[in-house]
């Protein structure tokens, strides 16, 4: 890690506590200029934390964040290898990028991704320390094709982890989100290589909104919930990124069990959508019907006029119809 960005990083670590700090007491605990402070206070509002500064008193986060705490994660998960990297730009790809070096479930996390990235190239708005970003890397020896419809296992395994820790009212919506209220709370991104008959090397990434303020909308193209509406009482971060990373390992050592078989009466508990009147969206195409769940295969049902067809692909979206 840079001297800067430890310099930034101990800048949060005095500010996360959420009050105010004059720039002249953190110029000295942190053996900077006031200027300094001012420079790197700039750059932490651009990674979106929500500071503010009162003639004064000093400065101030909006409200107090917990930091992920690598030691504590390690020691209340069984994975292999954990790592928390304050600062990365993708959790995905930097497990992507070191696939052959990894055991199956090695973890990392992140407090800010500067390239976060969602389904079909879309960027992931990733603000420092207020959401979760975790990403897990499984080898599954059945090969590619068995991976069909991962998303919707991580999706049912992190719904029914958020109810356990007291957010009842999380859905899932095909393929790859979870729902509150029918605003998105959390995304998933399942990333995946090798060839035919080999083992499927996959890269499976969540992104899940938990205090994100106000701030960071504007930046975002769709309705969104965070988990602190939804939860009451909140868990401590570690404590929520220690019981998702938990529950998606059972979930995919079931899966290699059972495969889809396994969450397809969650499923039908769990759709947000099933029963009600959506839109999907391909390319130029617009179908319109009422869901009715997913088949074996991990496809869409969409009922047109009484005709129930099944939809499977990566360049579908499913919308709600206004």
């Amino acid at each position: 890690m840079s001297r800067t960005h430890s310099a930034r990083l101990a800048l949060i670590g005095r500010l996360s506590d959420g009050e105010f700090h004059s720039g002249e007491m953190l110029g000295d605990a942190l053996g900077m200029s006031r200027a300094a402070i001012s420079k790197h206070i700039k750059v932490l509002q651009s990674w979106g934390l929500d500071i503010y500064r009162v003639q004064g008193k000093g400065y101030c986060l909006s409200q107090p964040i917990e930091l992920l705490d690598e030691a504590w994660l390690s020691d209340h998960t069984d994975v292999p290898a954990l790592s928390v990297i304050p600062v990365i730009d993708s959790t995905n790809q930097h497990l992507m990028e070191r696939v052959g070096q990894l055991t199956s479930g090695s973890v990392c996390l992140a407090e800010y991704q500067q390239q976060g990235r969602g389904r079909r190239g879309r960027v992931w708005q990733s603000p420092f320390g207020s959401n979760l970003y975790l990403s897990m890397y499984w080898r599954l020896e059945a090969g590619p094709a068995a991976a069909m419809g991962l998303s919707l296992v991580v999706g049912v395994a992190m719904t029914k982890a958020l109810h356990e820790l007291g957010a009842p009212g999380v859905k899932v919506k095909w393929p790859n989100d979870l729902y509150y209220q029918d605003k998105k709370l959390a995304g998933i991104l399942v990333e995946m290589t090798g060839q035919t008959g080999d083992a499927a090397h996959l890269v499976i990434g969540m992104g899940l909104n938990i205090g994100m303020g106000p701030h960071v909308s504007e930046h975002i193209d769709q309705p969104w919930a965070r988990l602190a509406d939804a939860c009451q009482p909140m868990p401590s971060r570690n404590v929520l990124a220690s019981v998702l990373i938990s529950r998606l390992q059972d979930a995919l050592l079931d899966y290699e069990k059972t495969g889809l078989a396994g969450i397809m009466d969650d499923w039908q508990q769990l759709d947000n959508f099933k029963g009600r009147p959506v839109k999907l969206l391909m390319g130029d195409r617009e179908v319109r019907g009422i869901e009715r769940g997913i088949d074996e295969h991990g496809a869409l049902l969409l009922d047109v006029d009484g005709v129930i067809t099944p939809y499977l692909g990566g360049e579908i979206s499913l919308r709600r119809d206004d």
